[in-house]
């Protein structure tokens, strides 16, 4: 991650970001497979939890952030909205709970795509106003 020159407004970004993520704790995991009657093992493997740092940080996590952002965006992603993505998601990987849990199957590809679009639609009305 660059800290000279982070991501602008990622601050206000990660705070929109990181309470929409969809996290539980290990007790409300177990309790989850309890009610569902089935062993810890079976429900981390049917939803594909891991740490949320993890997950965040996964190669996995950021290509399918990169596929929404192309799809929202309607052409590639470029090199700089690449880095913006990575350094994101390990902001946020560094800054949830190492207690925390999340499933690979969230909602977080759709979430920041959204968020990074409209903060790179922001930077490009300031730049053709200022023009």
């Amino acid at each position: 991650m660059n800290t000279n020159h982070p991501t602008p407004g990622r601050d206000e970004l990660l705070a929109r970001f990181l309470p929409g993520l969809s996290t539980r704790t290990m007790r409300q995991v177990a309790e989850e497979a309890r009610l569902d009657g089935e062993s810890l093992n079976d429900l981390v493997a049917r939803y594909e939890i891991d740490f949320a740092w993890h997950v965040l940080a996964a190669d996995r996590t950021r290509d399918a952030v990169l596929t929404v952002m192309e799809l929202r965006l309607g052409q590639p992603v470029d090199d700089a909205q690449r880095a913006d993505v990575r350094e994101v998601l390990q902001a946020a990987s560094a800054a949830v709970s190492t207690e925390l849990l999340m499933s690979f199957d969230n909602d977080v590809p759709a979430q920041l795509a959204r968020l990074l679009c409209e903060g790179f639609d922001r930077q490009s009305a300031q730049v053709a106003q200022a023009a």
